[in-house]
């Protein structure tokens, strides 16, 4: 394998991933966003230790702020190191803040974060989406729709060989 290819792997792998909010949110729009992190949350991302549960994303004065995101603490830093739940700042453009905020006016509106990944260049990015709280009888629905799913390609597969 190639060093491209390796790298590209490696980009794509995800460090966090928040699957509760494909269960409880109806996903509308998705935005990258850069994050402001120190030394030690940077090494602590590499090896994988962080948490997207219960965190949410929200906007205070034009600025974007992930909240509840826990990035534990990096070993090796000691008593230098960082504070596993403190707000980060994330660094998107004005007209996505802007958009973002209009939409946040509305009722039903959340900013919730997917998950937290390293790009291309090495940069650790997260993907942040509008999204719009679901209803019990939503999940229940969806839950069905996917058991159904997979029941039909169980059965298909039995005529497939």
């Amino acid at each position: 394998m190639s060093a491209k290819s390796q790298k590209k792997d490696a980009a794509a792998k995800a460090v966090a991933v928040n699957k509760k909010a494909w269960h409880n949110f109806e996903i509308e729009d998705k935005f990258e966003a850069g994050m402001e992190l120190l030394g030690s949350e940077v090494k602590s991302l590499r090896t994988g230790q962080a948490d997207l549960s219960g965190s949410y994303a929200r906007i205070v004065n034009g600025e974007c702020w992930l909240v509840g995101a826990k990035i534990s603490q990096y070993q090796v830093t000691g008593l230098a190191g960082h504070s596993p739940t403190r707000k980060r700042k994330l660094l998107l453009h004005k007209h996505e803040i802007h958009k973002i905020y209009t939409k946040l006016e509305q009722r039903g509106y959340t900013l919730v974060p997917l998950r937290i990944y390293f790009n291309q260049k090495g940069l650790a990015k997260t993907e942040v989406a509008l999204a719009r709280g679901k209803r019990q009888y939503d999940k229940r629905r969806a839950i069905a729709e996917r058991e159904q799913k997979r029941d039909i390609d169980k059965r298909m597969k039995k005529f497939r060989h």
